[in-house]
């Protein structure tokens, strides 16, 4: 009981969270690519796993339009897609 009045403990300054919390797409300049995912979560029975390069597309244009923090797509989750691209493409000599 005694260290529940204790006042001179410093004060809890809250922070937004560091990753989960950006701008709300007002304008809905990514909602393409927010149906894209949500027709092919749709289709596929809400298996997420088949519709990552939708994912990765929608979270592409948010960070391309400063509506979340850019973050490599590595870091997202999204390495062997990028792998697959870059493998796709032919080498110019």
């Amino acid at each position: 009981m005694s260290t529940a009045m204790n006042f001179s403990a410093k004060s809890f300054t809250p922070r937004p969270p560091d990753k989960g919390a950006f701008p709300l797409d007002h304008f809905g300049e990514c909602s393409a690519f927010k149906e894209r995912f949500m027709e092919c979560l749709r289709q596929s029975g809400y298996e997420s796993a088949a519709c990552r390069h939708s994912a990765m597309a929608y979270l592409e244009c948010r960070m391309d339009r400063q509506l979340m923090a850019n973050e490599p797509l590595e870091k997202l989750g999204f390495k062997d897609l990028i792998s697959e691209k870059s493998e796709e493409k032919p080498e110019k000599s």
